[in-house]
């Protein structure tokens, strides 16, 4: 038996806004320096991508991209100092989620959860 941990944010309403799928988009961001790339190559239409970040910008209070316009490469998106935090964070608290989860899943049903 293997437990499996979700870790979503919710706003003040008690919607999501955050989770493993954002956290990944966002993660793409920086990788690619594109929405569009991120949202591409998450099989993801660029409109669903914007709505979700959108949703979480608007959750977090703050933006967590930032466009990069023009020059040689052309323009792009990158993740802001908060956006870069958000990433941060939330993979921190969910990695502890997970092994707490394991821990409490072993202690009850014995073996390794």
């Amino acid at each position: 038996m293997n437990p499996q941990t979700k870790l979503y944010l919710l706003n003040e309403q008690g919607q999501r806004f955050f989770g493993d799928g954002p956290c990944r988009l966002l993660k793409l961001v920086e990788e690619t320096g594109s929405l569009r790339a991120a949202a591409q190559e998450m099989g993801m239409a660029y409109t669903k991508a914007m709505r979700l970040l959108r949703q979480a910008e608007l959750a977090m209070d703050t933006p967590l991209t930032e466009r990069v316009i023009g020059g040689t490469g052309g323009g792009g998106s990158r993740l802001t100092k908060a956006g870069k935090e958000l990433v941060e964070k939330y993979e921190q608290c969910r990695m502890q989620c997970v092994e707490a989860n394991r821990r409490i899943c072993a202690e009850i049903f014995g073996g390794n959860g």
